[in-house]
């Protein structure tokens, strides 16, 4: 985890640096700066310092983790990752429904309101798929 918390902020320090050096360097152009460039480098340089902030919050909650051991092997890594739901059509509906959103951006709003209206039902019976009790779905 520390070698993924390095890269990113090498990705962060790098964004940077090309941000700084494209704003110079569309500066002396007759039109001034080119703002769309610089602002996407700078929000480049940003994502990679949150990654490398999150790894770090999260290395030092966790025990030693196995990939940063140089003569570590990759069954030290074994164990649990998570409940997957092996039979869920719930993804395959909210996939459906953001992908309508999606081309309702190109299309029309109106096709946003469609996809909206699928997506909701959607996210709330992925939520509540497996909730138990006396308010179950």
């Amino acid at each position: 985890m520390k070698a993924m918390e390095r890269i990113g902020i090498l990705v962060g320090v790098f964004a940077f640096l090309m941000a700084t050096i494209y704003g110079l360097w569309t500066n002396s152009t007759p039109n001034g700066v080119e703002a769309v460039g610089v602002t996407g480098l700078i929000l480049g340089g940003l994502l990679g310092f949150m990654i490398a902030w999150y790894l770090w919050m999260t290395r030092r909650k966790l025990d030693r983790d196995p990939s940063d051991d140089p003569l570590g092997e990759v069954d030290e890594i074994q164990g649990e990752y998570g409940f997957f739901s092996p039979h869920s059509w719930q993804p395959l509906f909210l996939a459906a429904a953001a992908a309508t959103c999606f081309l309702g951006l190109a299309v029309g709003w109106w096709l946003v309101i469609i996809g909206a209206f699928f997506a909701v039902p959607a996210l709330i019976g992925w939520t509540f798929e497996y909730w138990k009790g006396e308010h179950a779905l």
